[in-house]
Parts: C-alpha cells; sequence; structure tokens
C-alpha cells in the first residue's frame, strides 16, 4: 500500500449481499441453520457523528472505492471508514439514500456517485471521477449485488442472467478498472482489492445455487438428491485466483476473497422469491425447507455488521494479507468441511491417478 493512514473505499450498488466463493470443486449442501430469537430484529448501524465533519483532510487517509453502499456491509464500511478518518467513494444506483451522510462529510471526504455495475461505462466513469477527486484509490470493496431464490430448474433465465450480469461481470468489470488504477494510476503503484463472496460459495445452500454460482466464479447445474451435485464452470472466484496468479508483483496489488456468513443486513427483506418449480412440491426438499424460512430469515444471522467493518478495516493493515477470509463460525464450519470432503477425495481416490499418464514410448 502506498500510505500508511486511514483508506478511501468506493462502494458500488445498492443491494448488499453474501458472496461467495471457492469454485471448480464438488460443493456439498448443508442445510441445518441454527436457531436464533424468533422476533424479527433491528439492523443496526454504525453509530454516526453529531455534528458535520470537519473537511480536513487527514495527510495519511487512503481511499476506499465501495460499490452497493446503500446498506448492509457497504453502508457499514462506509460509515465505519469516514469516522476512522479515511476517505470514501460510495456508489450505489440511488445516490439520495446516503443524503444523512452527504450532510455529515464534504465531498473531500465522501463522493457519492450513481452507479450501475451492468453498465461498463458507468463503472469507467465513477473511477475516473474518484480518481480526479482523490488522487488514487486505495482499497476497493467489491460488494454490489442481487439475490433471486429458487430451484435451479424454476429459475427464470431472465432472473438468472440479471444475478450473473451483476454478481459476476459487474463485480469482474470493477475488478478490471480496480487493477488498472492500482497500477496505472496510483503513485506509488499498489492497491488492496476486497471481492466480497460468501459461505455459500463455499457449502450452497439450497434455492440459492445461481447465487452462489455468480458470486462464487462458477455456474451450477444441480438435482436435488440426498446431497447436491454440481457440475461448474470457472466464474468470478476463479476471475480472482486467476488475477492473482497474472499480477506483477511490482505493482504490488494484494486481494482478498472475503466469505462471511449469516451477518445481518436486508439482504433477507430484498431477496427475491422465485415461483417453485412443479416437480419440488415435496416440503421436506431441501430448497422448500430454505423457502420456509421467508420471510424472517433475518432470525438466523447473528453477525453484526459493524463488527464485519472493524475486521475489515483490520485487514486492510496487514502487510501480507490473505487470499481467502472466512469470516464467521457458519464460514468457517463451511471451510473446514470442504477441506475435509476434498482431503477425503484424494485420500481414498488419489491412487487412480498412478496409471493415468502416457507411457515413455509414446512421450
Amino acid at each position: 500500500m502506498a500510505s500508511s493512514g486511514p483508506k478511501v473505499w468506493f462502494v458500488t450498488g445498492s443491494v448488499i449481499l453474501l458472496i461467495a466463493t471457492m469454485s471448480r470443486r464438488l460443493i456439498s449442501i448443508t442445510s441445518r441453520l441454527l436457531s436464533t430469537t424468533a422476533s424479527r430484529p433491528s439492523i443496526s448501524t454504525v453509530s454516526r457523528p453529531l455534528a458535520r465533519v470537519s473537511s480536513n483532510i487527514t495527510s495519511g487517509a487512503k481511499v476506499w472505492f465501495v460499490t452497493g453502499a446503500s446498506t448492509g456491509f457497504g453502508r457499514a464500511v462506509t460509515e465505519f471508514m469516514l469516522q476512522k478518518g479515511d476517505n470514501v467513494v460510495a456508489t450505489l444506483r440511488k445516490p439520495s439514500v446516503l443524503d444523512d451522510l452527504a450532510k455529515l462529510y464534504p465531498k473531500n471526504r465522501l463522493l457519492i456517485l450513481p452507479l450501475d455495475v451492468t453498465v461498463p461505462s458507468d463503472i469507467t466513469d465513477a473511477f475516473v471521477k474518484a480518481r480526479e477527486t482523490f488522487g488514487r484509490v486505495d482499497v476497493v470493496f467489491n460488494n454490489a449485488g442481487i439475490c433471486f431464490i429458487g430451484e435451479v430448474e424454476g429459475m427464470p433465465d431472465g432472473d438468472a442472467k440479471h444475478m450473473f450480469d451483476t454478481n459476476f461481470w459487474g463485480a469482474a468489470n470493477i475488478t478490471k478498472e480496480a487493477v488498472a488504477t492500482f497500477r496505472d494510476f496510483n503513485e506509488p503503484p499498489g492497491g488492496h482489492l476486497l471481492q466480497m463472496s460468501s459461505r455459500t460459495a463455499l457449502q450452497v445452500v439450497p434455492g440459492v445455487a445461481h447465487y452462489a454460482a455468480a458470486k462464487a466464479g462458477i455456474y451450477i447445474s444441480l438435482t436435488f438428491v440426498r446431497d447436491a451435485t454440481y457440475i461448474v464452470a470457472i466464474a468470478f472466484e476463479s476471475l480472482s485466483e486467476g488475477y492473482a496468479a497474472e499480477l506483477d508483483p511490482a505493482w504490488n496489488i494484494k486481494i482478498t476473497v472475503m466469505q462471511p456468513a449469516r451477518f445481518r443486513t436486508a439482504a433477507p427483506w430484498n431477496n427475491v422469491l422465485v415461483p417453485i418449480h412443479p416437480a419440488y412440491s415435496d416440503p421436506n426438499l431441501p430448497s422448500r425447507k430454505y423457502r420456509s424460512i421467508y420471510p424472517g430469515a433475518e432470525r438466523f444471522s447473528d453477525g453484526d455488521i459493524n463488527k464485519f467493518a472493524l475486521q475489515t478495516y483490520r485487514l486492510v493493515q496487514l502487510d501480507e494479507p490473505p487470499f481467502y477470509f472466512p469470516l464467521h463460525r457458519t464460514a468457517l464450519e463451511a471451510a473446514m468441511n470442504k477441506g475435509q470432503k476434498l482431503m477425503k477425495a484424494v485420500e481414498e481416490y488419489g491412487s487412480w491417478s498412478d496409471d493415468v499418464y502416457l507411457d515413455e514410448e509414446d512421450r
């Protein structure tokens, strides 16, 4: 990173959702939900300053570019970084949602921009304005996303495409602009790209396979039996892995794929349930059980988004941040379960790879 002080965040999008990672491997489903209070809880927000903040910019402040800044993770990260003295470019589809913050922070601390991540020109324009205003971007919180809930067979093509246009292609285009800004415009070069994925990439929940596919960087075709069988192709998480493998270390660009689970945001109220596929009429099927928690799904979320923002701040202070960053006990459990299943496959069937190679005379 170029500076040791606060950072500037750039946020896009208007709906904040958990994002998913871990692709190119077989994924199992867990349907167990941890029980909590049944009453509908309120969504906490970062406590706001009582008075308008001074326009003086700390010399060591960092610039954050945040997507999906209207609610949830994006809003929490935006507020937290501002209170830490960093500067933020907050992007979302409806800038008026942040009018309350605009009254507290001057434009040389908080730049609010309209941005639809499905429109590439919007993304380019937003990064240009960020650089014109602050001179650089230190951290990009790539967070915007949407979610439709339904069986894979029953997901309308238009809804599936909308999720991929937002959660994969939108995030991919943010990634491209972030890397170019870190390398070509920052002086000295460098930056930290935070890719918001989700624990659903590690352990897909029935009913949100397309969401997990787009966020995790995979396209999933599945049939629910006891477990789910997934046919996967590479997308967003693999895209992040590809960038990490290809980037010149001299550019000083760090990438972290964040995999949060069960944090309390507005996502359960914003998620859209599509009609049930006729073949899945049995209420005991996994996808039907998942559907049954709506409305009221937020009662299963016990993660505090303000504490998420704190851990995000700590993460970007690290000289050598992790590439994968599961956060919440449910995410940790999903990561361990997936790792154990992969290791079990290696241990039980590794010998099958002993004789699959060209004979010496054929090489």
